[in-house]
């Protein structure tokens, strides 16, 4: 029994360092991406003069820059672990066993592919699957709303730069409605060109509205079916149809994120207390999640990236 309970501890201790070396590796690609965000920040109006310009050696290793790249790692990765520590801190309260978040390193524009946790127990209740699909969304959304207004605070407007020398991002409502009050007046012909607290911000906005979509293993789909129960399981099809439109009309990506879905699972595991109705109190806070939802998602992420598009791209 004493050397079952040794093994254990040995692989537990073993699985925690996975955590920390992914978390690690993270770390440093997001502070190496945050180098392209802190570049186009600093020098953004000598970019707009030259749009030619390539970054020499002193400008890439400039102290600023390096300040201003850590700081994108840090805002990105606090609100990302804010995020899944919301799962696991309510998976504790309620016994379940859950793993701590693991970090998905990856060379993309921002430096990750986000994190998750691993529950290893069933949730059998109503309730335990509503508060843990819902921790994780309204944590972020809480942390990213300082870093966005901050961050439209600190951000810069200048001359527009050529459309096919610069990369466009969509705006959620809310970061629209923030930067109404933040930008006013600016003229026409000027861009906002976003600090890296900014953009660390307006990722956390898009997680959150990610995750939100009612479907399968999504934070979302939890709070759908503790809400609606297998009537929620009739949107799938909608949801992925929806993916895919947006794919063709708005932004390539999600097709990757539709086929995404769709391999994780679009079923949802039942809970035993499926006829029984959540609180007045969880279902207000469902329509909070909604709300949350609608102000932070944006259907065209990266603007210029539809299927249209880049069949025009590649027919040029």
């Amino acid at each position: 029994m004493e050397e079952e309970k040794k093994m254990s501890s040995f692989f537990a201790a073993k699985r925690i360092w996975l955590n920390i070396l992914l978390f690690a590796v993270t770390a440093v690609s997001t502070f190496i991406v945050g180098f392209s965000w802190s570049i186009g920040y600093k020098y953004a109006e000598l970019f707009s003069q030259n749009p030619d310009l390539v970054p020499d050696p002193g400008m890439v290793l400039n102290p600023e820059i390096v300040v201003l790249s850590l700081i994108y790692a840090v805002v990105l990765l606090g609100i990302l672990l804010g995020h899944e520590l919301g799962h696991f801190l309510v998976c504790q309260h309620y016994k379940i066993d859950a793993t701590l978040p693991y970090f998905i390193p990856a060379p993309t524009l921002i430096g990750t592919m986000g994190a998750f946790i691993r529950i290893r127990s069933p949730i059998t209740k109503k309730q335990q699957l509503f508060d843990i699909g819902i921790a994780g969304p309204l944590t972020s959304f809480i942390l990213s709303l300082p870093a966005i207004v901050l961050g439209l605070f600190l951000s810069k407007a200048v001359p527009s730069y050529p459309e096919d020398e610069s990369l466009l991002f969509g705006d959620p409502l809310i970061l629209k409605f923030v930067g109404s009050f933040v930008f006013k007046g600016i003229p026409e012909g000027f861009d906002i060109v976003p600090h890296p607290i900014a953009f660390a911000g307006w990722v956390g906005i898009l997680v959150t509205a990610l995750n939100l979509f009612p479907v399968g293993q999504l934070d979302g789909g939890h709070v759908a079916y503790a809400l609606l129960g297998k009537k929620s399981l009739k949107l799938a099809p909608y949801i992925i149809g929806t993916f895919v439109l947006m794919g063709i009309f708005f932004w390539i990506g999600w097709f990757v994120w539709a086929l995404l879905i769709y391999f994780l699972g679009l079923k949802h595991p039942r809970i035993l207390d499926e006829d029984i109705l959540l609180s007045p109190g969880r279902r207000l806070l469902g329509v909070l999640v909604l709300i949350i939802f609608v102000v932070s998602f944006t259907p065209e992420p990266i603007i210029g990236y539809n299927l249209f598009d880049l069949l025009k791209q590649l027919a040029f």
